[in-house]
């Protein structure tokens, strides 16, 4: 659904390029995360996908258009949610939305129904202008939703929200990934990403660094160990043992097998610890 290849851009229109040469390929029904701290080129190769920004250098297509000219059609296909909400604060929530729905020449969804999934049905009526930022936020998100567009792009979809909202927002996105949407996710949330995507890439300085699934990432890159607590003369011992070093996998099984054992469990390396050791930066 989604093809880029040898992509550049620069805000300058000189050599100092937010993005440089980055190619990578979303499929069909895929979520896609894009990783990487602010100022990685996240939102301008997406901006760039969604049509905000012009092609200079490089090919990409959406849904099959090519987005040096996208048409006019190709937006009935598309969504898109930005970090930065952009809602009409003079009108209701839902007048943003009755708003929005005339640009489409395609069947929308239901606005109230739409409210509701985001959990602002209660504010219906009630000018955006008088809206939290989180708020804001949502309505923006189930915004991008109005289409029932195939690809959907979402930008950082969780910042700024609470756990449960946030939670709810998550669950959204994985219903429309068993719908079969295919989903490009930019962020710097490594955990976000882990839950949701199915491959990630990771991008610094407008480059694209590697892309993979977050469990192969894991594999090659992480080293496991193991937490275990156990009585040791009446008193409990806790030790965090690898379990590719040969000492420690002796020293665990000397253990299990000598002592009582109180807790034991795996542990595996994060996301953004393989980033850092990938890229050699973090993501802030």
């Amino acid at each position: 659904m989604i093809k880029v290849e040898n992509l550049f851009y620069s805000y300058t229109k000189d050599d100092n390029y937010a993005v440089k040469d980055v190619s990578f390929q979303v499929e069909k029904g895929e979520v896609f995360g894009f990783l990487g701290p602010s100022g990685a080129g996240k939102s301008t190769t997406q901006g760039i996908l969604t049509g905000l920004l012009p092609m200079q250098k490089g090919s990409a297509t959406v849904a099959g258009y090519d987005m040096k000219k996208p048409p006019r059609e190709m937006f009935n296909r598309i969504g898109v949610s930005f970090e930065q909400s952009n809602v009409y604060n003079k009108l209701t929530a839902l007048e943003n939305l009755e708003f929005y729905k005339k640009l489409f020449d395609v069947p929308t969804l239901d606005s109230m129904d739409l409210l509701r999934l985001a959990g602002i049905d209660h504010v219906a009526n009630k000018r955006a202008s008088t809206f939290s930022k989180g708020m804001k936020h949502r309505l923006t998100f189930v915004r991008s939703m109005l289409n029932n567009p195939e690809v959907w792009f979402l930008d950082e979809p969780t910042t700024g929200l609470d756990p449960a909202i946030a939670s709810q927002i998550k669950d959204v996105i994985k219903d429309k990934h068993k719908e079969g949407k295919t989903i490009f996710l930019t962020t710097h949330n490594m955990f976000i990403a882990d839950e949701l995507c199915d491959r990630v890439g990771f991008i610094i300085d407008g480059v694209l660094k590697l892309v993979d699934s977050p469990r192969n990432l894991k594999l090659q890159y992480g080293e496991k160990f193991v937490d275990v607590e156990y009585k040791l003369n009446g008193e409990t011992r806790k030790e965090t043992l690898s379990i590719i070093k040969e000492e420690d996998k002796h020293k665990l099984n000397h253990i299990i097998n000598n002592y009582e054992i109180e807790l034991m469990h795996t542990k595996e390396a994060t996301l953004e610890e393989i980033f850092i050791k990938v890229t050699g930066r973090g993501l802030v």
